[in-house]
């Protein structure tokens, strides 16, 4: 990814050019209220860290990366922090449907100095499989600031212990420390849900072969017309 020579805003950035079927990738970064989404998107896409942002309403992310070789059109939808396991926690989760159901590839991000958004993993995991049933849908689980070990409040065997249980891959990270932990985990969600899409064309492919005809067996045809023509004789 280029670096950038000017200041980062916080804004939707335009949408990317047109490009063909299968290269572009739509992700969504769910979590609770201050757990680093924003930073983590602008992190990964312009490798600067910037720590303070107003409470985010929802911003698309658009921009072209290399894949493996390839230009990929990334489409990451930032996600509001409303998510609270409580009461009314359904109705939250109702207001970010079509997010889920707009995106192919999914990061729940917790904080591991706040136990509250551990807790708000578990229902936004529950959520997506409901909308997204097919369990080779990309989810990935990821304790982010890593770096706050003094005020810790999740420890790393109870994330990989939730990731386990949900059938999850988990991840901890440092957004501010470490732009290549960030890097790594949207480069691998990208290509999990780049093997999905071939996956699914290649599926469709095959569906809509319609399979020829055999060919008549000549020798049993042969045998069938030599018995014709002997019952005729008799």
């Amino acid at each position: 990814l280029p670096s950038m020579s000017q200041p980062f805003l916080l804004a939707p950035l335009a949408e990317c050019p047109p490009v063909p079927p299968g290269a572009q990738v739509r992700l969504a970064v769910l979590g609770a209220r201050g757990v680093g989404k924003s930073a983590m998107i602008v992190r990964f896409l312009t490798k600067r860290f910037i720590g303070d942002y107003e409470p985010n309403t929802g911003s698309l992310y658009s921009r072209m990366v290399h894949l493996d070789g390839h230009r990929v059109a990334v489409q990451i939808q930032d996600t509001p922090g409303c998510i609270q396991v409580q009461e009314d926690c359904v109705q939250a989760l109702d207001s970010l449907s079509r997010c889920v159901k707009w995106a192919e590839g999914f990061l729940l991000v917790y904080s591991i100095t706040d136990h509250s958004s551990y807790q708000s993993v578990q229902p936004l995991y529950q959520h997506i499989r409901k909308v997204h049933p097919d369990a080779r849908t990309p989810i990935i689980i990821v304790g982010n600031k890593a770096d706050l070990l003094h005020a810790r409040q999740v420890q790393a065997k109870e994330g990989l212990q939730l990731a386990n249980e949900l059938g999850s891959l988990f991840l901890e990270i440092s957004t501010s420390d470490d732009s290549q932990g960030v890097c790594d985990v949207f480069q691998y969600l990208c290509k999990e849900v780049s093997k999905l899409q071939h996956a699914s064309s290649a599926d469709r492919r095959r569906s809509s072969i319609i399979p020829r005809p055999k060919s008549p067996n000549m020798q049993d045809l042969k045998r069938r017309f030599k018995q014709a023509l002997s019952s005729k004789v008799k």
